[in-house]
């Protein structure tokens, strides 16, 4: 497992565990770039089966990214890291201060991370794969990411403005720009019915924070 790569030099004790692709470790850098904090990239090649090495799994028992530690504490799952961020750091809040906007992007960010990503893992397709056959990865992807699209494109429209839930950056965006991209990307899913998601994923590529954490950007990135 690759550990020495660091995306900022950093005297912080973060470090975070990342695949370059996966969306959930995507989700944490773009918090971990809101709020400007440094931190060190350790690297955990997925397709390598590094996540179920001895000593990853003693962080996460789940042999998954991300995981972040900082000092003493280890937290394994986006939403908890950002959340915890989040009170830690308090520089450029995640959450709107109105109830109802929060409420909303809660359930935005739950929607991706329970109803579509899941539905989209690595370990899910490759099972389909298995099981049925390789064509219907695809299929199963796109059904699954559709059907949650459908359900976004609804709840946000009353509420979006420049990004998902007005005009500043929220958590829901930071669930939301990895999904799309990877949606439009590389499950080839026709965003014609979803003109506000695609539109936020335009906006999205145009943000500073969200450009660094891209995969192409990252240490472990695999270079055409």
């Amino acid at each position: 497992m690759a550990s020495d790569a660091t995306v900022i030099p950093s005297e912080s004790k973060l470090q975070l565990y990342s695949y370059f692709r996966s969306s959930c470790a995507w989700r944490v850098r773009i918090a971990l770039n809101l709020k400007e904090l440094k931190y060190e990239y350790k690297a955990v090649n997925l397709l390598k089966g590094e996540q179920f090495s001895p000593e990853f799994a003693k962080l996460n028992p789940l042999n998954m990214v991300p995981a972040l530690v900082d000092g003493d504490i280890v937290i394994i799952d986006s939403l908890a890291i950002i959340m915890y961020l989040e009170e830690k750091h308090p520089q450029h809040p995640l959450l709107p201060q109105d109830l109802h906007r929060k409420a909303i992007n809660f359930q935005a960010a739950n929607i991706v991370c329970s109803s579509i990503q899941p539905f989209q893992n690595l370990s899910v397709l490759n099972y389909i794969g298995q099981k049925i056959n390789s064509d219907e990865k695809l299929v199963w992807a796109q059904y699954h990411i559709t059907k949650g699209f459908a359900a976004l494109e609804k709840l946000l429209k009353p509420f979006s403005g420049r990004y998902a839930t007005g005009d500043d950056v929220f958590l829901a965006d930071l669930f939301l720009a990895p999904q799309l991209h990877t949606a439009i990307n590389r499950f080839k899913v026709d965003m014609t019915e979803f003109p506000l998601l695609f539109r936020l994923d335009e906006a999205y590529n145009k943000l500073p924070a969200f450009l660094a954490a891209m995969p192409d950007a990252q240490p472990d990135a695999v270079k055409p």
